[in-house]
């Protein structure tokens, strides 16, 4: 089943579009997990177990589980990854074409994300290694939460933004492209998703980042969006 089908069908059932983010700080996991052996994955797996049913699935940051102890978390995590949920890479890779193979079979091959964040500066070669991945799906970063997002983002070029840009063009690589949009930019949510019905966003910036959901949810005109959560509620 391709990703955006799988996606609403998931959204659909669990009435959800919360996908929680397992930013797991070992320092700040609850002490009754440090008997564990490896305390990361047993809390994460609490977490995925608890709540699988009321949310459309996960997104794991790859930044907090960097190292050989993150990885080797990754790997048993992976072997938990099913149909009921989605999960998402936040990997934030883009490199040259060899190398960018090598993170595709990776996520997207051996540890099975159905999805992965993939910044897209470096254009399309970049880019299709993990498009071409079948049933997969690609998350480019477009305009992003944080504070400097507009440093680059934001710079006009000609009549448009270069993250209009930057979704115009990729759009015309393949149908299995979404783009990540912070919370707090709700108006270009609007005229986003107003035109592209079928063309999920990956939308952070909810729970610790203070943004308004209501007002956000109302801006989204699509059925296919997820908004991720994860100091706000693990």
């Amino acid at each position: 089943m391709d990703y955006i089908s799988k996606l609403k069908k998931i959204i659909k059932r669990n009435r959800s579009n919360v996908v929680i983010g397992l930013d797991t700080d070992i320092k700040k996991i609850p002490l009754v997990f440090k008997k564990y052996k490896n305390p990361v994955f047993e809390f994460n797996k609490r977490i995925i177990n608890l709540t699988s049913q009321f949310v459309t699935g996960y997104k794991i940051n790859v930044a907090f589980y960097e190292s050989s102890y993150g990885y080797e978390t990754l790997e048993k995590l992976s072997k938990l990854f099913n149909d009921r949920n989605v999960f998402i890479s936040d990997a934030k890779r883009g490199d040259i074409d060899n190398s960018a193979q090598y993170y595709a079979d990776y996520h997207l091959g051996k540890l099975n994300f159905d999805a992965i964040t993939i910044s897209p500066y470096m254009g399309i070669d970049a880019v299709e290694p993990f498009f071409k991945m079948k049933d997969k799906y690609v998350y480019l970063l477009a305009l992003t939460s944080n504070r400097g997002s507009k440093d680059f983002q934001k710079l006009k070029t000609g009549n448009k933004f270069l993250y209009e840009v930057i979704i115009e063009k990729s759009m015309k690589w393949a149908d299995n492209i979404g783009f990540v949009f912070g919370a707090n930019y709700p108006k270009e949510i609007n005229k986003f998703t107003r035109k592209n019905k079928n063309v999920s966003l990956l939308i952070p910036g909810i729970g610790a980042q203070n943004n308004d959901l209501e007002n956000l949810i109302k801006n989204i005109k699509n059925d296919c969006f997820v908004i991720n959560s994860s100091r706000g509620i693990i």
